[in-house]
């Protein structure tokens, strides 16, 4: 009677090791999901910890915050006064005020002043003639309304620089790509200044019966630039009083290749027979 019941002592003891053999894969399956969920926790974290840092980095958010401000003032006000029907058109009409007061206020130059800009560069290239450049002002692209402010042949190369005045009030710099002065994108611009120059290259080569490149680039005056040279999107970006600066980079560069003055006459009067005078 005792063995048996020692027997059935002893045997009840290997069902609980098989039991404990047959719980390590359970566990560790347990402890892979467990981890597993760990690390799509960090991943979210991460992607929300980056998403916050891109929304503060963006420089429209200042524009958004004050429309947003705006409207939800307006729309309380009159909610309070009338209902909240009243309120929401308002907050809608506040917001959309403000948009169309902050285009008529926005970066570009006053109408009254354009050509300051313009007339500025052409000084400093007319004290760059001796240095070799040439340079047409004002010059039109058949076919279109766009105008190259500066048309340039010299030493370093050929480049359609269009000079323009932006709000000094207003930081300029470069988020994803993008090229942005205060809350403004000027992306347009940017694609603007390349089609000019490639129009203009297509025009000159064709004129020629070679291939001559064209180097689009924006010279900016008023606010402060945060680089000697930047290039976005496949324009180049510089402070207009730093123009000596910048051509001297170009070569230094390789950005296209160094022309002798016979060129750079060539250039220039093929240039002036298809790319009329704005007046």
């Amino acid at each position: 009677m005792t063995q048996p019941g020692a027997g059935n002592s002893e045997s009840s003891g290997p069902p609980e090791k098989r039991a404990d053999v047959d719980a390590g894969p359970a566990d560790t399956a347990a402890e892979a999901t467990s981890a597993g969920r760990s690390n799509g926790e960090r991943g979210r974290r991460r992607r929300w910890h980056a998403s916050l840092a891109e929304i503060s980095a963006d420089p429209r958010r200042p524009f958004w915050e004050r429309k947003i401000a705006i409207a939800l003032v307006a729309g309380i006000v009159f909610t309070f006064i009338f209902d909240w029907r009243i309120g929401l058109t308002v907050a809608v009409l506040a917001a959309i005020a403000d948009t169309l007061h902050r285009t008529k206020s926005s970066a570009t130059m006053p109408p009254a002043r354009r050509g300051a800009p313009q007339r500025r560069t052409e000084r400093k290239f007319a004290r760059l003639t001796r240095a070799g450049y040439l340079t047409l002002n004002e010059r039109a692209i058949p076919g279109s309304e766009a105008i190259i402010d500066h048309l340039v042949a010299g030493p370093t190369g050929v480049y359609a620089i269009d000079s323009e005045r932006w709000d000094r009030r207003l930081r300029v710099r470069v988020v994803g790509g993008q090229l942005f002065h205060g809350p403004f994108s000027h992306q347009a611009r940017l694609q603007e200044a390349r089609w000019e120059a490639a129009r203009a290259a297509e025009l000159i080569g064709g004129a020629l019966g070679e291939q001559v490149d064209v180097r689009p680039a924006i010279a900016i005056y008023g606010p402060k630039i945060p680089w000697t040279v930047l290039t976005v999107r496949k324009v180049d970006v510089f402070d207009a009083d730093h123009l000596r600066r910048y051509l001297h980079r170009s070569i230094k560069a390789g950005r296209g290749r160094e022309l002798d003055r016979a060129q750079i006459k060539r250039i220039r009067d093929a240039a002036a027979r298809v790319l009329p005078e704005r007046f």
